[in-house]
């Protein structure tokens, strides 16, 4: 029963450690202009024909970035919660060859400023959920522990892949009917819908771990103490009984 705690314990562990790290790395791709954060992104687009737009151009949580010649991001001056908004000054500030789609609308504005506030949330409780999920080897109260946190990491962060999947898949849907090619991030979508299935597990694990041994031993023990009081107290009292009988 401890083997298998323990062994629930460590699976949990493995699996939200990969999420968070999963996590990270599409939180921090296009934060700096290095490998592998220069490959991460969410969606690129052929803007060359957009006044003051680079040939390509790449999404992320920090910059619109351009494309270098080794098919790496080639970003400027990083902003948390960068949205995606291609007409808007944020992006390009025209609306010049921009498809009709983004003009005159707050949705991808919306959208995808909402993505990072819940990315750091999910990234928060999925960190405890590592931290406490170390207490999931030898304890079943830190198995359930870690399922909650494992749990909110889980939902804030479906919510994000979610909103990330609507927005981007949406907006190259759009450059594309504009004659504007235009493809998704692979990395960035691996990572995010692998760190949501990574939780998943660890919270079905870690529920698992708390259930090893949940089972009425304690509790019949307690009863047959009792039952061991009362009968003890009854045999004394025949015992008594039979010799002061006559």
């Amino acid at each position: 029963m401890v083997l298998s705690r323990v062994a629930l314990g460590f699976l949990g562990l493995f699996f939200t450690a990969g999420a968070l790290l999963l996590m990270f790395l599409a939180l921090l791709g296009g934060a700096r202009n290095s490998n592998p954060l220069d490959r991460i992104y969410w969606l690129q687009a052929a803007t060359g024909n957009i006044p003051g737009a680079p040939e390509l151009s790449r999404w992320t949580y920090w910059q619109l970035c351009a494309v270098n010649d080794k098919g790496h991001n080639e970003c400027g001056t990083s902003y948390p919660d960068y949205p995606f908004d291609p007409p808007s000054h944020r992006n390009f500030g025209t609306t010049v060859n921009v498809p009709e789609e983004f003009i005159g609308t707050n949705h991808y504005f919306l959208t995808s400023r909402f993505m990072f506030p819940f990315h750091i949330i999910a990234l928060f409780f999925a960190t405890c959920s590592l931290f406490t999920g170390f207490l999931a080897l030898c304890t079943r109260i830190g198995n359930w522990v870690s399922a909650f946190s494992a749990y909110l990491a889980l939902t804030f962060q479906t919510i994000t892949t979610c909103l990330m999947t609507a927005v981007y898949v949406q907006g190259r849907n759009n450059f594309n009917r504009n004659g504007q090619t235009a493809r998704l991030g692979v990395k960035a979508f691996a990572f995010m819908w692998t760190s949501v299935a990574l939780l998943f597990l660890s919270c079905v694990i870690y529920c698992m771990g708390g259930a090893v041994g949940r089972k009425d031993g304690g509790y019949s023990g307690r009863e047959q103490r009792r039952r061991g009081f009362f009968n003890s107290r009854r045999q004394g009292s025949l015992r008594s009984n039979k010799e002061t009988a006559p």
